[in-house]
């Protein structure tokens, strides 16, 4: 098995061997490669080719070149639930993803390697910034094409990289995690937070216990979970390109909904237009026949308003520290937790 799993081991002979499956008679003479994108559990790399028949450039994806990074990817099963992502599930949904060249890991040890089409022009979407109404209906659009084709797939729910997210045993695992990881994420942020901040960071634990019970054992459907702009590329070949499908799973709908719309749409246009980009979501999935009421997705949104929190919190502690990393974690905090207060959820 020749796995690949470093930049630094991609020469043209190997390229135009995993090219050829898709560009048959290609040749690669000459390739250049230069880091990209704001990953924080994976490593990507632009490779710019030469020769007959190649494009003219390729992403790779490999595992973190930071051990801390690195060593999560391998315990949270994200480098192994990628590959999976690609080579299973990504002919059998709708959502708008990028051409794959090559995908291979080796199960035991984790190293993995893919190869995908470059999206340039295209930009990536900036978690700092925030997006526009228009990118929000457009992702959360693309999202109804990911649950659609596979909403309340039970066979898929049960496999072993895809059990769901609304279990006790999940939930209390969630819990003892936020809980670990609290004390070391005040201290390292405690200072660019608010006293209302922290004192809603504080109080998010006490709802941990049931946060995934609402949904229940209502129908299982593919979430994304990291569901938010850095993950998404705009314009380019397509008009939206979602990646980084290192945390798929199984569970509520909205999670992704309530995840995006808390982490990447700014207050204001969030609070005027949230009941609306919510409706035009429900409306693409009633193209798949999926029936999901407006009052019953809205209290779904409601009760996952704090997933940018957890995510933060969680994320922070178990990935290696960075200052873009930091910038982006507490961005997502903030947002969320403004989000959670001005839906009642927290005080």
């Amino acid at each position: 098995m020749d796995i690949r799993s470093n930049p630094d081991q991609i020469d043209p002979v190997w390229m135009t061997k995993v090219l050829q499956t898709r560009c048959p008679g290609c040749e690669v003479t000459g390739l250049m490669g230069e880091s990209i994108g704001t990953g924080q559990v994976g490593e990507n790399v632009r490779f710019t080719l030469t020769g007959p028949g190649v494009p003219t450039s390729v992403v790779g994806k490999f595992p973190s070149l930071d051990p801390v990074s690195k060593q999560t990817g391998i315990l949270q099963r994200n480098y192994v639930r990628e590959v999976f992502f690609y080579q299973s599930l990504q002919e059998a949904v709708n959502i708008q993803t990028p051409l794959i060249y090559h995908a291979e890991i080796d199960p035991a040890s984790h190293e993995f390697v893919l190869l995908m089409e470059d999206l340039a022009p295209g930009v990536q979407g900036d978690q700092l910034l925030g997006c526009s109404v228009d990118q929000a209906a457009l992702a959360l659009e693309q999202l109804a094409h990911l649950q659609g084709p596979k909403w309340g797939d039970e066979a898929l729910a049960k496999h072993d990289l895809l059990l769901g997210s609304t279990d006790r045993q999940d939930s209390t695992m969630i819990t003892e995690l936020y809980k670990g990881l609290m004390p070391g994420y005040l201290d390292r942020y405690g200072a660019q937070l608010t006293d209302g901040e922290v004192a809603a960071t504080e109080q998010l634990l006490e709802l941990i216990p049931t946060y995934q019970a609402l949904y229940g054992d209502k129908p299982p459907v593919l979430i994304h979970v990291d569901y938010r702009l850095d993950n998404m590329m705009f314009g380019g070949p397509y008009p939206l390109t979602v990646v980084d499908w290192q945390s798929l799973t199984m569970g509520c709908p909205l999670n992704d909904v309530s995840y995006f719309m808390g982490t990447s749409l700014l207050a204001p246009d969030r609070d005027r237009e949230e009941a609306a980009l919510i409706r035009h979501y429900l409306d693409v999935l009633k193209s798949y026949g999926v029936d999901l009421k407006f009052d019953d997705a809205f209290a779904y949104y409601r009760n996952y308003a704090p997933a940018g929190m957890i995510m933060a919190l969680i994320a922070s502690m178990i990935v290696g520290e960075t200052e873009r990393g930091n910038d982006m974690f507490m961005v997502m905090a903030k947002r969320s937790i403004e989000m959670s207060r001005s839906l009642g959820v927290l005080n």
